[in-house]
């Protein structure tokens, strides 16, 4: 006896995500800010939350080359950096 589920018999209807796809980064567009990014992450044990310049800094690059949906950096979680001159996490990230 076949246990498969029967979509036939309701109307089921596959929906896309509510944020849309997250393409990798093939040509390598953004890998110079994802390298910084994880070299925060490892130098600080893991510890995102020291390392949000870094995050911000490659989620704009990934919205910039078209990698992401354009978002206010507000809206993804970084209200508090959008003054942030740019290069500051370059500056944070040093000892």
């Amino acid at each position: 006896m076949s246990t498969a589920m029967n979509f036939g018999s309701k109307a089921f209807k596959p929906r896309a995500p509510d944020k849309g796809s997250f393409p990798l980064d093939h040509l390598g567009e953004c890998k110079g800010f994802k390298e910084k990014f994880m070299k925060c992450l490892r130098d600080n044990n893991h510890d995102n939350s020291l390392c949000r310049l870094q995050s911000k800094d490659y989620l704009e690059c990934r919205m910039d080359n078209q990698l992401m949906a354009k978002e206010p950096m507000e809206k993804l979680g970084f209200g508090d950096l959008v003054d942030a001159p740019p290069g500051q996490a370059d500056k944070d990230a040093e000892p």
